[in-house]
């Protein structure tokens, strides 16, 4: 049990430091600085790969660009992406970690867009088309908030995978909390390690109640309870 006590005496130490709360380096400094290229980096992936995503199932045409999107979500190294792209644009914006990010963040969104749409129940597409809804008012009325759940599911698993990739920049030498953990590593500061690691957990956590949150807002009643049937 001798590591469950270090744990908590680094955890103590780290926060208890009040060099940790104030100054460029300090907690909310590194969290404003993880909270920015996250966003920043989801919202952009969400405005390409939703369009596309609803455009491509509801019409059918351009499903391989989906399949290639999913194999190179496995594929794409991101450290590798990260260090190409410091390479190229330099340090002096946060575009070499941005772009990197919604490169990996764009398939799973992509992904879940398109099954969403296009696994809605044909007999509910023929039927808005029967109420004489034209293909826009039956994607925006009918398919996009049945297909709602799966849309959400690809934008919390980019979420998720931003927040952890977010910290793996912290190897190019930019901000965020990965660079407790870098640093704490780099001169065996392991309260560091600790305390950095534990603030990345939750802003995970926090990222997957704010979507839950969000699903339980905006997705209809009836949508949910058939998604429990099956």
């Amino acid at each position: 049990m001798g590591w469950l006590f270090d744990f908590f005496a680094w955890l103590a130490q780290f926060f208890g430091n009040p060099e940790n709360w104030s100054g460029p380096g300090s907690i909310p400094v590194r969290l404003a600085e993880h909270l920015e290229f996250s966003a920043l980096a989801l919202v952009l992936a969400v405005l390409i790969a939703v369009p596309l995503g609803l455009l491509i199932g509801h019409t059918g045409r351009g499903e391989v660009l989906v399949v290639v999107s999913a194999n190179l979500a496995r594929a794409l190294p991101t450290l590798g992406l990260l260090v190409m792209f410091v390479l190229l644009l330099g340090t002096a914006s946060i575009w070499p970690v941005i772009i990197p990010l919604v490169l990996l963040s764009v398939p799973p969104i992509l992904v879940n867009t398109f099954e969403g749409i296009k696994g809605v129940d044909p007999e509910l597409r023929d039927a808005a088309y029967g109420m004489g809804l034209r293909g826009g008012q039956v994607l925006g009325r009918v398919l996009v908030p049945v297909a709602l759940p799966l849309i959400l599911l690809g934008c919390r698993l980019s979420a998720i995978q931003v927040v952890a990739t977010t910290t793996v920049a912290a190897y190019t030498g930019l901000g965020g909390l990965g660079r407790y953990v870098i640093d704490g590593f780099a001169t065996k500061d392991y309260a560091s390690v600790v305390g950095g690691s534990v603030l990345i957990v939750l802003f995970a956590l926090v990222v997957q109640i704010l979507f839950a949150l969000v699903q339980r807002v905006t997705v209809s009643p009836g949508v949910s309870q058939r998604l429990k049937v099956r």
